[in-house]
């Protein structure tokens, strides 16, 4: 089954890293998506604020950036938790956009 995500945004919040019991560096952030899509043969204006989570590597690359800065990130959707069933993206990699 495939579960794959391009965005393009902004950095409209970034959390603090922090490290999980076995060690990994983990980030949470939020991204700013304005795009322009085609529904029902309509072009339609889309606005959206995801919650993005960041995990090893990718943690240590989003800690480098700050609100405001332009991305492109690559990942998934996963659950928040076992508990609660907001999705949230999990990200491989994040490419800095120019104009930052």
């Amino acid at each position: 089954m495939r579960n794959a995500l391009v965005l393009d945004g902004v950095i409209a919040e970034c959390g603090v890293l922090r490290r999980t019991p076995a060690g990994m560096p983990v980030l949470e952030f939020s991204l700013e998506h304005v795009s322009r899509q085609i529904e029902a043969g309509i072009e339609r204006e889309v606005r959206c604020e995801v919650s993005v989570l960041a995990l090893g590597d990718a943690a240590l690359s989003a800690q480098a950036r700050r609100p405001g800065d332009k991305v492109t990130l690559t990942g998934f959707l996963a659950a928040r938790s076992a508990r609660h069933k907001g999705l949230v993206m999990h990200v491989n990699t994040i490419e800095i956009l120019e104009g930052n």
